[in-house]
């Protein structure tokens, strides 16, 4: 059964309590963003299914798989952060009942996304040079070219399942991209067996096999989601399909405005944590090890954040572009609460048994008294992760980017690093320094996105007609 768009609720209800207009922010809230939730987490999935399986043909298929993802990361980070503004700019057409600028809007991202995948794809397929001056084992190099080429041809079918899936988000309907991002882990999972290990009368690739299948997962996401977005007779309104249209930079212009600075700013914090993790290098193996023990389950906790940071920039859209600052402001609040309290939850159960998080990895006692150490002082972060995340999903629905990319440059790259920098190597106080500089970077962006989100809501002003991108 199609899932249909659901209906902007009425904001100007005096008579409700402030208690009562609470829940309702929470039970949307939730409607909408705990599909986003479990969609990131099957993403997450694929890419432990990659690891796995890699692992289990050879140590150089599984680092040929390790290498080429730390590139295609801040590739796709980019480019999907960039179209990640077109969720805002619709959640404020249908907050304002604007459809047919809802449907141009969405169709000129689809241009955009075939746009963006032109470098991405060079890029990604021209990684000789950055994998030398990385000074990568020369054993590997051949095998990661050939993954990172494989793979590069789901790149311009991502992106269009990026687009479709930000449209439908901006309406508020999450389920659709949730299922198919179930099948699509049942592809991936199919897809690695056949070509890694050549069954079925398929040569074994290895991890070239493994880029091929993700391709082919890419390919599934996006003709999943165009299914479910073209045959719904609800979105025949949006009159998105309903002609081609060259691509209109009045449209496009808008997208880039409003999503260039979110591509730049998850790229900023991606690269940040990767730049982390080649410091700890020189720290040694055991301290790597530790670093990603932490890191790999604090991200897992982040996607709880992060997925009610794309509800509430949808809430806070819809809201505002309906009926002004004041009740979005109300909404924005309400879900930064709401993530808020998922990261205090998830930062007690660090706090609690850090231990039996560790033992989950691994059974090394040096390796098991660095990993808790870390998980401790990932536990401190958690707060900090969910403010900074859910403010700058509430700005984001106010379409403000520019400042937010602004603060995240100061507070990851000249707070942050730094500062890790600073303790773990000058002050030889080790991985937890470091740790102490990402602590202290969240934790800036934290307080300046929230200070912005008050600041900017606090007068009620600028009503919705007089809102601008960026």
């Amino acid at each position: 059964m199609l899932e249909q768009p659901m209906a902007a609720p009425t904001e100007n209800q005096p008579q409700k309590t402030l208690k009562a207009r609470f829940l309702q922010e929470i039970r949307v809230l939730f409607q909408i963003g705990i599909p986003v939730v479990i969609g990131n987490l099957l993403q997450i999935s694929m890419s432990v299914v990659d690891t796995l399986m890699a692992g289990n043909l050879s140590a150089r298929d599984l680092a040929a798989v390790a290498v080429g993802g730390s590139l295609f990361t801040p590739v796709i980070m980019l480019g999907g952060g960039i179209l990640m503004g077109l969720s805002p700019i619709v959640a404020q057409h249908f907050g304002r009942r604007n459809l047919q600028l809802i449907g141009k809007s969405t169709r000129q991202a689809l241009w955009l996304s075939l746009l963006l995948s032109i470098p991405a794809v060079f890029m990604l397929r021209n990684t000789g040079v950055v994998l030398q001056f990385m000074q990568v084992d020369p054993e590997i190099i051949p095998l990661t070219l050939g993954y990172m080429r494989a793979i590069s041809f789901g790149v311009p079918f991502l992106f269009l399942y990026m687009a479709l899936r930000n449209f439908n988000e901006g309406i508020s309907v999450t389920k659709p991209a949730m299922y198919i991002g179930f099948a699509g882990l049942l592809f991936n999972i199919a897809g690695n067996y056949t070509l890694m290990f050549g069954k079925f009368g398929f040569p074994q690739l290895g991890a070239v096999g493994t880029g091929y299948a993700s391709s082919i997962v890419m390919l599934v996401l996006f003709i999943g989601l165009l299914a479910y977005t073209w045959g719904n007779k609800a979105y025949k309104r949006f009159g998105i399909f309903e002609r081609v249209r060259l691509p209109e930079w009045k449209y496009i212009s808008e997208l880039l405005r409003v999503g260039t600075p979110i591509g730049i700013s998850m790229t900023m914090e991606v690269t940040m944590f990767a730049v982390v993790g080649l410091i700890m290098g020189s720290l040694g193996t055991l301290a790597v090890a530790a670093h990603q023990i932490a890191l790999n389950f604090a991200s897992v906790t982040f996607m709880l954040a992060f997925g009610l940071s794309s509800a509430i920039t949808v809430r806070v859209g819809q809201v505002y572009g309906r009926s002004g600052m004041i009740p979005a402001r109300f909404s924005g609040f309400s879900g930064i609460g709401v993530a808020v309290a998922f990261m205090c939850c998830t930062a007690l159960i660090m706090y609690l048994i850090p231990g039996w998080i560790v033992s989950l990895y691994t059974s090394d006692e040096n390796l098991r008294d660095i990993a808790i150490t870390l998980i401790y002082m990932a536990a401190i972060f958690q707060v900090s992760d969910g403010l900074q995340v859910s403010g700058s999903g509430a700005l984001r629905g106010l379409k403000d980017t520019k400042v937010p990319m602004i603060v995240n440059l100061i507070a990851y790259w000249i707070i942050g690093l730094p500062l890790g920098y600073y303790f773990g190597i000058i002050r030889e106080w080790g991985p937890q320094g470091l740790w102490i500089g990402l602590t202290a970077g969240l934790t800036v962006a934290a307080v300046l996105h929230n200070m912005r989100f008050h600041m900017l809501t606090r007068s009620g002003l600028p009503k919705p007609s007089e809102n601008k991108a960026g």
